[in-house]
């Protein structure tokens, strides 16, 4: 919070004349210095911060002039939302993918996989979301190129829904394309790690001997080896909130959506600096729970594993 107060606050420009333009008068811009307290010194406004924020005071946005807790409590399930589902498809098509290239091991499907993986973490979610727009907005016309319907939207406020079923199906098609362009990374990276420790578990000893005593392959690699291999893939997935943070944001933008990573840009390009602040609090927020319900998630996984004295 401290690094990114001063750095907010070392931006070429004034926010003031961002709001005002080029020429304003200068009572007023007196008067909007005052109001949100850029009249007073950077080491004051920087206390005066720590003290709001311990109330649970994130402050006012100069540019959306509305308290910034308002604007992160609208816009947090939108990025949530993409968040989740990228997750969700990431993890639905990597572990298979992981698991069958392990078994498979320098097999074709093997090779197939691993070249799926290296170009996904080669190439960037904005690129990628980017030829999805192209190829299946707007030459096959399957998707929607912007915007997002909110699955609890009231079928009221959207158009051509008449039920709540309806609202559900037009928030999946408006979500297909952004979840595939934030999710694709993640997918490549799980995929990568679950082959890596399906083939570390499938060489263990425990698995040499159920198969010494018959155990079916089948058998074997759904109760002996794929529990086991799943702690660095859960690792993986919790460290990752990271890079889907920093890829929400490039997603928001090209698909025209209207989250988190849409609001910090906003904030970056008028120089608000409560709202710059307030964003980044959250995401630090977000990525901290996440990263703690990863290590709760290894001793359910692991009985190896706990967080008690005994």
């Amino acid at each position: 919070m401290t690094i990114t107060f001063f750095l907010a606050n070392q931006i070429p420009g004034d926010p003031v004349d961002i709001m005002l333009g080029p020429t304003p008068a200068q009572e007023q811009v007196e008067a909007i210095r005052a109001q949100y307290g850029l009249d007073r010194p950077i080491h004051v406004r920087y206390f005066a911060y720590l003290s709001s924020v311990a109330t649970g005071d994130l402050g006012l946005s100069i540019y959306y002039d509305r308290p910034v807790l308002e604007m992160i409590i609208l816009r947090l399930p939108v990025t949530l939302l993409l968040m989740l589902s990228a997750f969700a498809f990431a993890i639905v098509t990597a572990i298979p993918l992981g698991v069958i290239s392990a078994k498979r091991r320098n097999e074709p499907a093997d090779h197939v996989s691993r070249i799926i993986s290296l170009i996904g973490v080669s190439t960037p979610s904005f690129w990628i979301g980017l030829v999805l727009i192209i190829v299946f907005a707007f030459h096959l016309g399957w998707f929607p190129a912007r915007g997002l319907v909110l699955p609890w939207e009231s079928p009221a406020n959207v158009r051509g829904a008449a039920t709540q079923v309806e609202v559900i199906r037009q928030s999946a098609h408006h979500l297909f394309l952004p979840m595939i362009g934030l999710g694709t990374l993640q997918m490549a990276q799980i995929t990568r790690i679950e082959r890596s420790s399906m083939v570390d578990s499938l060489q263990g000893e425990y698995v040499k001997l159920a198969r010494a005593y018959g155990v079916p392959e089948s058998t074997i690699v759904r109760k002996h080896a794929f529990q086991v291999a799943q702690l660095p893939v859960i690792t993986i997935i919790g460290l990752g909130l990271s890079t889907a943070l920093g890829g929400a944001v490039l997603t928001e933008t090209v698909f025209g959506i209207q989250g988190m990573g849409r609001l910090i840009i906003t904030a970056i390009q008028n120089q608000d600096y409560q709202l710059i602040m307030g964003t980044t609090l959250v995401f630090g927020f977000v990525y901290v729970v996440g990263v703690i319900i990863t290590d709760i998630t290894y001793s359910y996984l692991d009985p190896r594993v706990t967080y008690g004295d005994e």
